[in-house]
């Protein structure tokens, strides 16, 4: 969905969480090969950097300029724009050619894409056999019983302002197609669940809430979903907006290669 996070890059650079070094050794071992690896939506390139610890280069591409203008550089990372409209072929001669790719990650993202047209991409890029394709998302985290009630109000207030395609999200991925072999990490309505622990201010988890396309999306339609009195009323759960508190957000994975 090209342009739902553009006005909000800041925010979601600064606000949402990164995800366990352990993830990623763990997909690392999954690839007999580390040459090459594609991150798909890669927004901040928030899951490049980590996907680069272990493979010799990252391709990491977004529909957003603004997303990738906010993207942290790394010597092993190469950033590209892909519109909407560049041609498949195009997109597969940029990333490195017919089964060069060992690892395709999507982070959060993979419920946007048009699956039609993205699948057969990866199945075109993954290196056959040992590639392997992994996704994953999380849900809204999990604070303290005096926060929670608080977000799940919260969420029931973006419900009309999220694109359909969310629900997919919503459904930690369980609805999602994915028809790729199990390489033991879930399977299609099967995704495994992965914690990801965190401890942030208030500050930093309402700048997460201000990079939800549902905000940005009301914003736009005149409607602030996170007044000062709501942000008030957080801060003053939350005990001031610079303390710190432990949050867990509940993550949720699939992996699979090509089937032969």
């Amino acid at each position: 969905m090209a342009g739902l996070f553009d006005k909000q890059a800041e925010d979601y650079l600064d606000g949402r969480p990164d995800y366990p070094p352990h993830w990623y050794s763990m997909l690392a071992a999954l690839t007999p090969h580390h040459s090459l690896a594609w991150d798909v939506g890669t927004g901040n390139g928030q899951a490049a950097l980590g996907v680069a610890e272990h493979y010799e280069q990252v391709i990491a591409t977004d529909v957003s300029e603004a997303q990738l203008k906010c993207a942290t550089p790394h010597p092993r990372v190469k950033y590209l724009h892909t519109p909407l409209s560049l041609p498949d072929d195009e997109i597969v001669r940029l990333i490195g050619g017919e089964g060069s790719v060992d690892l395709v990650t999507v982070a959060l993202a993979v419920h946007w894409f048009d699956l039609s047209t993205f699948y057969p991409l990866v199945t075109r890029l993954l290196r056959k056999p040992g590639g392997v394709f992994v996704v994953w998302g999380y849900h809204v985290p999990t604070v303290s019983p005096t926060i929670d009630p608080l977000m799940k109000r919260f969420l029931h207030t973006t419900l009309p302002f999220w694109n359909e395609k969310i629900q997919l999200s919503f459904d930690g991925y369980k609805t999602l197609p994915f028809p790729f072999e199990s390489v033991g990490l879930g399977c299609e309505g099967q995704p495994v669940s992965l914690d990801i622990p965190k401890k942030i201010s208030c500050d930093r988890f309402l700048r997460m809430l201000r990079s939800w396309s549902s905000v940005a999306t009301a914003k736009d339609q005149g409607i602030d979903l996170l007044s000062e009195e709501v942000v008030k009323e957080f801060e003053t759960a939350w005990g001031g907006p610079q303390v710190i508190a432990s949050v867990t957000y509940k993550g949720f994975m699939l992996a699979g290669k090509v089937k032969l």
